[in-house]
């Protein structure tokens, strides 16, 4: 089903059903629901959180589906692709941009040990900035990064932000913890490691210093 990554809601028509997901299109995929065998959902034992995974009036009024929390896209093959989890796709520019497919092509880039890409808010504008903190190893050099990634994605994929840290926090099943990331943002006060900003001007990455981060809050630098 089609799905609104700002707001995170499944899109509704008129009538307040949901919409089938294009071709080509990412979509969050679900499951019918029903009172057999085989489309049987028995839940969680918190009534809650189990009721947070149904998605209801769906293709008519009444019926019930299982959310994945996956959003996938189809091709016209009938193959299915995971894109990401909902929740690690941010919109900028008028895009959809995948944080898993960004990491996947920093983490080709060399010395990179391990990365994870977020979307950052950036004063009154809509959307959010992509940004990416990086654990370097042997080899790694920021300066080539910015040219690797203007070849490898476009405009819109690529982070603004680039924080440095030593290593990347995980949650007790190994995931990427993304909170924290996206609570500091490039805020130098708020973030004791290095973060770059892809200065639009300069073409190459400069250190965000607080006077840096105030201008480009305030708009100071067309992104």
């Amino acid at each position: 089903m089609k799905f609104d990554v700002e707001a995170e809601m499944p899109v509704r028509d008129e009538h307040g059903l949901c919409v089938l997901a294009d071709l080509g299109e990412p979509g969050e995929a679900i499951g019918l629901i029903k009172d057999d065998a085989r489309h049987n959902y028995t839940g969680y034992a918190d009534k809650a959180a189990s009721e947070k995974k149904i998605l209801r009036d769906v293709i008519e009024k009444g019926d019930a589906w299982f959310r994945t929390g996956d959003l996938m896209r189809q091709d016209k093959d009938g193959y299915f692709y995971f894109v990401d989890r909902i929740g690690d796709t941010f919109r900028w520019k008028g895009e959809n941009v995948s944080t898993t497919e960004v990491a996947q092509v920093i983490a080709r880039y060399r010395g990179v040990e391990e990365v994870n890409v977020y979307g950052a808010n950036v004063g009154k504008l809509d959307g959010r900035a992509g940004m990416a903190a990086v654990t370097p190893g042997e080899g790694f050099e920021l300066g080539g990064l910015r040219s690797f990634l203007a070849r490898e994605l476009p405009a819109y994929a690529r982070p603004i932000f680039i924080r440095i840290q030593p290593a990347i926090e995980t949650t007790g099943t190994f995931k990427y913890r993304k909170v924290d990331l996206v609570r500091d943002g490039f805020d130098p006060h708020k973030c004791e490691h290095e973060i770059w900003f892809d200065h639009p001007d300069r073409r190459e990455y400069v250190r965000v210093t607080p006077e840096l981060y105030e201008q480009i809050q305030a708009g100071a630098f067309k992104l």
